[in-house]
């Protein structure tokens, strides 16, 4: 926000006290420079709770970004490990062990497809507990979200659009931050839903699928740009970084 100077102020204040006609009370000359005093003030405040609840949201998604791409890597090692076990259950179900050398155990390829099956569900189950962390970033992302645009809504009169709109080269507009919010936070929503119903189609009866399971998640990430967080954590790392302190 761009608070005016000194000498500005000063210049402001003369200027309502030119247009006093010289027949008017004091009283009323001296009411007008103090009136606009305490509006500065109420505009600083409020650009300060905004920037406040701005700093709140960018520090939490610091956090909820650590945690999505520490549980996106658990979820990758899981999907493959799944789709090994597929390949592996498939190759066993194409097999007539009657014709190899283990046709002396004949439970030997029932034992072998339970073990294979049984590891495989573990997986999948440990892969809807990871989905679970994931719709909790989510949930806490789009949260702090509402409560900074419900701050943002209660002062932007007061902070008025000029401020809002108001950046330099290395600290963002108001306005900026608060469509950069908006943007994680339908980040979020889209990367969870589509890998929520990527999920819920699976199971163990349709291997084939199983086994494409690692390509087909890497095509959800490649429909948005996994970057877009932290390119926007860089963006703010200035503003964060002067606020500390305040």
């Amino acid at each position: 926000m761009h608070i005016l100077s000194g000498t500005d102020q000063k210049a402001a204040l003369w200027i309502y006290l030119s247009i006093c006609p010289i027949h008017s009370n004091y009283v009323e000359c001296n009411i007008l420079p103090r009136l606009l005093q305490e509006k500065l003030m109420a505009q600083k405040q409020a650009l300060l709770a905004v920037h406040q609840a701005l700093e709140k949201s960018f520090k939490a998604i610091e956090k909820q970004q650590s945690l999505w791409d520490s549980t996106l890597l658990e979820c990758t090692h899981l999907l493959s490990s799944s789709s090994n076990l597929a390949e592996q259950l498939r190759a066993c179900n194409n097999v007539d062990f009657k014709t190899t050398p283990f046709r002396e155990f004949p439970d030997l390829k029932h034992r072998l497809k339970y073990k294979l099956t049984q590891a495989m569900e573990i997986n999948l189950e440990k892969l809807e507990e990871k989905m679970n962390v994931l719709q909790r970033v989510r949930d806490t992302t789009s949260n702090q979200v509402a409560t900074c645009f419900q701050m943002y809504e209660l002062h932007a009169d007061t902070i008025g659009l000029t401020s809002v709109l108001e950046h330099s080269n290395l600290y963002p507009s108001v306005a900026d931050m608060l469509e950069w919010l908006q943007d994680i936070e339908r980040f979020y929503q889209s990367q969870y839903l589509r890998r929520k119903t990527l999920l819920q189609n699976i199971n163990c009866d349709n291997l084939q699928n199983i086994q494409a399971l690692p390509q087909s998640w890497n095509r959800v990430s490649e429909q948005m740009d996994q970057d877009l967080i932290q390119d926007t954590l860089l963006k703010v790392a200035f503003f964060l970084e002067s606020r500390q302190g305040s």
